[in-house]
C-alpha cells in the first residue's frame, strides 16, 4: 500500500505529464526562478571581463568586428572558440559595454537556455518513446539541482545551447526514421540543421556520423542514398560561410575549431593529470596561451593554424613514446567523464555517479521496450558524443550537450520506483 505522499507525488507528476506544454511552462518557471534568485542574490560575483577565449573574443567582436585574439595576449585572427556563442556574447558587449550589465545580460541568457533544455523534457521523453512521466522528472530535477553548477547561472560557457540542439534532432532523425515523410527537401533541412548544430559543438559530428551509419544499415529501400546525400549536402552548406572564413584567415581548411592539438598536448605531456585543474595546479608554467605568455608569444609569432599543428604533434609524439601512461589516463578521463572529479571533488563526483548510475538502470529498463529507430537516437550519441573527450583532459562542462538524456533515463528509472506497477510506462 502506498504511502499517502507518495501518491500525491505521482498524481502530481502524472498531471504535469498530461500536458507536455503545462510540464513546459512549470519546469521552465521553477528553474527560472532558482536561478534567477541566485544570480540577483548577491551571493555570486559576476565579473564584467572575460575570463575565457570565448570571451576574449567576444570583447575583440564587439570592440573591434574582428574574430580574433583568444589569449593573453592579442595574437591575431582564430578559430579557437565555437562562432556562434562567441558572436552572440560580442552582441552583449556591444550593446552593454564590457560591464556588470552585460555579466547580467550574460547570466540571464544561461538561465533561460539551460531553463528552456530542462523543460523540453516531458515533450522529448514523449516524442521518444519513453513516457512524458519520465521527463517530468527529469526536468524536475535539472530544474532544482543546476547540472553544471554556476555556469548555468553567471554564464560564461559554450554549452548553453548544444543540449537543445541536440534534443531537437534526436527528434528530427527519429521523425526521419519512423514518421513516413522523408523528402528531398526535409533531408535538406535536417542536414542545414546539422551543420548549425555543429557550429554549437563540433564533436556532435560523431553523433551525426553514428546516426548516417545506422540509417544506411537500418534502411533498406534504395532511395537511402539518396536521402543521406541530400542530408550531408545540407550539412556541407550550413558549414561553408564558417569554412571559408577559416580558410581566408589560415589559408588551409579547418573543422570547425582550430584547438583540438592544444588540448591534446595540455592533456598528455609529462606530469598530465585526466583532471585539467589538478594538471593546472601542479604546474606554475601551465603551457596554455591563455595563461602562458611565452605560450601566447608562439601563437602570435607562428600563427594559430601552426601552432596548433605543433602542438598535436608534440602530443602524438608523447602518446607514441609512452602508450601505457596514455592508456592510464584516458581510462581515468573515461571514469571522470561518467563519475566526475573523484580525487578532487568526491561529494561533487558522488552526485554524478548516482545520476549515471540510475540512468543506466533506466536506459536497461526501457531498451526492450524501444523499437530500433528510438533506440539508435539515445545509444549512438551516449556512445559517440563523449570520445572526443576521452582524449583530452576533463572538464566538468563538457558532457553537457548530453546531461538531458541522462536525466532523461534516470527518470525512467524513478518513475518505474514511483508507478503502480500495473501502470506502464
Amino acid at each position: 500500500m502506498r504511502s499517502l505522499p507518495l501518491v500525491l507525488l505521482r498524481d502530481a507528476l502524472n498531471w504535469m505529464a498530461r500536458s507536455p506544454l503545462r510540464a513546459f511552462v512549470i519546469i521552465f518557471a521553477l528553474s527560472f526562478a532558482i536561478r534567477g534568485a541566485l544570480l540577483f542574490s548577491g551571493l555570486l560575483h559576476l565579473h564584467p571581463d572575460p575570463f575565457h577565449e570565448t570571451g576574449h573574443v567576444a570583447v575583440s567582436l564587439a570592440r573591434s568586428g574582428r574574430f580574433a585574439d583568444p589569449y593573453k595576449i592579442p595574437t591575431g585572427l582564430t578559430a579557437h572558440p565555437t562562432p556562434i556563442y562567441a558572436g552572440i556574447l560580442g552582441l552583449i558587449y556591444r550593446v552593454f559595454g564590457v560591464t556588470v550589465t552585460a555579466a547580467y545580460v550574460r547570466g540571464l541568457l544561461a538561465i533561460v537556455s539551460f531553463s528552456a533544455l530542462y523543460a523540453m523534457l516531458p515533450w522529448l521523453a514523449l516524442r521518444l518513446g519513453v513516457g512524458a512521466a519520465a521527463g517530468v522528472i527529469g526536468g524536475l530535477a535539472g530544474a532544482v539541482i543546476p547540472q553544471q553548477g554556476f555556469l548555468e547561472i553567471i554564464g560564461g560557457s559554450d554549452n548553453l545551447f548544444p543540449g537543445i540542439a541536440l534534443g531537437l534532432l534526436t527528434v528530427g532523425f527519429l521523425s526521419r526514421w519512423t514518421g513516413g515523410r522523408d523528402s528531398t527537401f526535409r533531408s535538406l533541412l535536417l542536414g542545414i540543421g546539422c551543420g548549425a548544430a555543429l557550429h554549437l559543438s563540433p564533436p556532435l559530428l560523431l553523433v551525426l556520423l553514428g546516426w548516417m551509419a545506422f540509417e544506411m544499415v537500418w534502411r533498406r529501400d534504395r532511395r537511402k542514398w539518396l536521402s543521406l546525400a541530400c542530408l550531408a549536402l545540407g550539412a556541407i552548406v550550413a558549414c561553408i560561410p564558417w569554412a571559408w572564413r577559416n580558410y581566408k584567415a589560415f589559408h588551409e581548411f579547418l573543422f570547425i575549431r582550430s584547438n583540438f592539438g592544444l588540448e591534446l598536448r595540455l592533456a598528455n605531456h609529462d606530469g598530465a593529470d585526466a583532471d585539467i585543474d589538478v594538471t593546472v595546479a601542479r604546474e606554475p608554467d601551465f603551457r596554455h596561451p591563455s595563461v602562458n605568455l611565452e605560450e601566447a608569444r608562439k601563437v602570435r609569432d607562428l600563427g594559430e593554424a601552426e601552432y596548433m599543428r605543433q602542438s598535436k604533434n608534440e602530443a602524438l609524439n608523447w602518446i607514441s613514446r609512452h602508450p601505457r601512461r596514455f592508456l592510464l589516463l584516458t581510462v581515468a578521463r573515461i571514469v571522470y567523464f561518467w563519475c566526475g572529479p573523484l580525487q578532487r571533488l568526491p561529494w561533487n563526483a558522488a552526485a554524478i555517479t548516482a545520476v549515471t548510475i540510475v540512468a543506466l538502470l533506466g536506459l536497461r529498463r526501457i531498451l526492450p521496450a524501444l523499437a530500433s529507430p528510438q533506440r539508435a537516437t539515445l545509444l549512438i550519441p551516449l556512445a559517440t558524443f563523449p570520445l572526443a573527450y576521452y582524449v583530452v583532459s576533463f572538464v566538468g562542462h563538457y558532457r553537457a550537450p548530453i546531461e538531458w538524456m541522462l536525466l532523461l533515463l534516470a527518470g525512467v528509472e524513478l518513475w518505474y520506483w514511483i508507478k503502480p506497477k500495473e501502470i506502464e510506462p
